[in-house]
């Protein structure tokens, strides 16, 4: 039995909460069980310095932990001076993950950024701002084609994130922290609403996994990604 008592290929409640911040040109609070991240989309009128004249845009990504987002206080890393390797890789990672699904070329010559700050954390937030953070891109995307700043909202597809594991040797989908912090297996899938993968990460935590627990983890993947499309859809539809 799960710490939470869900089965194998149940996932935590999941809700998306759009337009949430006033000034934001696209945004959205979405909570994986009690992970909560506010994904925000800022539209800047001009590319990063090192794609000037190229014709195309540029989608990027921050993500920021609030320091009592966790048990215990952590503190600010704009204080420190740096980030934290941790903070830069998934900041990379959510900017590659939904830049998979724009067309680049018809965003012209301006920079979408997605900030994503957790304000409670339960394991899962890189997912959840990924899966957030398409939303907020979506409106921020729909606000531009409604001013005639684009024609059309150059989104090639959806694209989410769900967390898999092995916990005591069965695989397991959209692990909370207890879970998390136990499981044999860690492993995060990215996936567009077509179904083809855009980036998958796992790792033997505790023990080596197989071919078959991997197998066993895509398919659950498969599973959760189509249900966190499937609200995707019903939230910018509302």
């Amino acid at each position: 039995m799960r710490p939470s008592k869900r089965a194998a290929d149940e996932m935590r409640l999941v809700s998306i909460e759009r337009n949430v911040a006033r000034y934001a040109e696209g945004s959205c609070l979405i909570k994986f069980g009690e992970t909560h991240v506010l994904c925000t989309a800022s539209l800047e009128d001009k590319p990063p310095q090192w794609l000037r004249g190229q014709g195309r845009g540029w989608v990027t990504a921050e993500y920021a932990m609030l320091p009592r987002a966790t048990n215990t206080r952590t503190r600010r890393e704009s204080t420190s001076g740096k980030q934290s390797g941790r903070t830069q890789e998934i900041q990379r990672l959510v900017g590659r993950s939904l830049r998979a699904v724009v067309d680049l070329q018809q965003l012209g010559e301006r920079q979408i950024v997605i900030d994503c700050d957790v304000l409670q954390a339960d394991g899962g937030t890189r997912t959840a701002s990924i899966t957030g953070g398409w939303v907020a891109l979506y409106d921020c995307l729909r606000w531009m084609r409604q001013r005639s700043i684009i024609k059309d909202i150059p989104m090639k597809d959806h694209v989410a994130a769900i967390s898999c594991g092995v916990s005591k040797g069965v695989a397991v989908l959209d692990l909370d922290y207890v879970e998390d912090s136990v499981a044999e297996t860690d492993a995060n899938f990215v996936m567009t609403g077509a179904g083809g993968l855009v980036e998958v990460q796992a790792t033997a935590e505790g023990a080596i996994f197989s071919q078959e627990q991997l197998d066993s983890m895509l398919a659950l993947a498969r599973k959760g990604v189509g249900e966190l499309v499937a609200l995707q859809k019903a939230a910018i539809a509302g």
